[in-house]
């Protein structure tokens, strides 16, 4: 299979790690806006066969078989447009799009062509979450009653927050729900079901940001369940790499409770016990427990195998109507019930 790729910022290390290492993918192009000594550094290291300055005529030549779109989300409605046109499947880099009406427009040119595009949404793949989903479907603390997550990344303080890895971010007008909580919403859909409503109260703490890095959004989901999403990007919390989990999540039922930690770790107390860690496997390789290899691998199964297929562009749109609605609360001071 023949993937090509657009963007070389510092996300894209570990999507092409992972193409290097799925059996039977061919890195067929790697297109760059204008900096082509980092392409082709690229390409050496990752094996390209060709590095592209014009997304086109790398379509053309390189005859991918699925392109891999990890650029920042201004350029994504063009290039899946490129992609589309000619009938290719897609894998975009969230946030889909700068707004919901193009990302919206980005899905729907999906559904009327027929081309697959997928949202790379990649902390449902982080090897915990899918150990807490599995547990859940199992029944391991019976009626899931609440979930909890508390984002502490702890990298947002100072005027120099974000600049060594992703400048872009102190800019953005909509930032800790837009371009973090937006896993939160997914994982919380993947582990929960469908959300009925929301209330947010977002604030902003580092002044050199222009969006909100801080905030508390309360959930409702269709089972009956409740949620809760407490986001600081400037507090940290006991673990060796903050950014592994990002925070601890908790899901609490009526026969228990299950926690992840900092670590990667998932503890499981029954009802009226003592809390025991839960013993699963995964690698600390990649990005996160190997996620985006996981999710990429996920893909090419489905398109090889016709395997079943997570969250394409269409389903995705159900977690970013979410975040329109935090966005709505937080304006109106209002609950946003999205049943209506």
């Amino acid at each position: 299979m023949r993937v090509a790729a657009f963007g070389t910022g510092f996300f894209s290390t570990y999507h092409y790690d992972s193409w290097s290492r799925i059996p039977g993918i061919e890195l067929a192009g790697i297109c760059v806006n204008s900096n082509v000594a980092r392409g082709e550094e690229f390409a050496a290291r990752y094996g390209a066969s060709r590095v592209y300055t014009d997304p086109a005529r790398m379509l053309d030549e390189a005859k991918p078989d699925l392109v891999d779109v990890i650029t920042t989300p201004e350029s994504h409605s063009d290039l899946v447009g490129l992609a589309v046109a000619r009938g290719i499947p897609v894998i975009c880099q969230k946030p889909l799009a700068p707004s919901f009406t193009e990302a919206q427009a980005i899905a729907d040119l999906g559904t009327r062509s027929g081309t697959l595009i997928v949202a790379h949404e990649n902390w449902r793949f982080r090897p915990w979450n899918r150990e807490i989903g599995r547990l859940l479907r199992d029944g391991a603390i019976g009626e899931p009653y609440n979930v909890t997550f508390r984002m502490r990344p702890g990298d947002g303080q100072g005027p120099g927050a974000y600049l060594d890895r992703q400048p872009y971010f102190q800019q953005m007008p909509r930032f800790l729900i837009h371009e973090t909580g937006i896993h939160t919403i997914d994982v919380l859909r993947f582990l929960m079901g469908r959300i009925t409503g929301v209330f947010a109260h977002l604030r902003r703490i580092n002044p050199v940001i222009a969006g909100e890095d801080a905030g508390y959004v309360t959930f409702a989901f269709a089972s009956g369940a409740a949620g809760i999403f407490d986001g600081n990007r400037l507090a940290d919390f006991q673990a060796e790499n903050t950014r592994l989990t990002m925070g601890e999540l908790l899901v609490e039922g009526s026969e228990g409770a299950l926690r992840v930690d900092g670590y990667g770790r998932i503890w499981r107390r029954a009802r009226g016990a003592t809390e025991a860690e839960h013993a699963y496997h995964w690698e600390k390789r990649g990005y996160a427990g190997d996620s985006v290899h996981a999710l990429q691998s996920h893909v090419v199964d489905h398109l090889r195998d016709g395997m079943p297929i997570e969250n394409t562009a269409s389903e995705y749109l159900e977690a970013l109507r979410v975040e329109e609605a935090i966005y709505r609360s937080h304006e109106t001071r209002r609950w946003i019930d999205l049943n209506q």
